[in-house]
């Protein structure tokens, strides 16, 4: 007997487009996850690493679901410049998480030539 598949009453199978929504998504996180402690990356390197090019906003509204989830390490990805582009506590919180890393922020930037990722390095 072939068993068939149930999904949770209510919920509807996701489109093709949704689904590669979710692939998106996943290619960014895999991304982020590759950048170590101590290391940041800008939103359309994170784009070009995920094989997403000219996705750097997409980028940024990915990270921004997951400011408050310590799971993610949202706070090493910046504007292509070594700004942090969130405002207000957040961008506090961004600036603190770097420096307990080592990163050294200087109103609001990193220089990247110092802390900047190298993927292939």
């Amino acid at each position: 007997m072939n068993p068939k598949k149930t999904r949770p009453i209510g919920q509807r199978p996701k489109s093709p487009a949704e689904q590669l929504q979710d692939e998106r998504v996943q290619r960014v996180l895999a991304t982020i996850d590759c950048i170590p402690e101590g290391q940041v990356a800008y939103y359309g390197q994170v784009a070009e690493e995920a094989g997403l090019p000219r996705s750097a906003r997409f980028v940024g509204s990915v990270l921004k679901r997951f400011v408050n989830n310590h799971s993610v390490p949202w706070h090493r990805v910046l504007g292509s410049d070594g700004t942090i582009r969130v405002t207000g506590g957040i961008a506090r919180d961004q600036a603190k998480l770097l420096r307990a890393e080592g990163v050294k922020v200087t109103n609001g930037r990193v220089k990247l030539s110092d802390f900047g990722w190298k993927p292939d390095a």
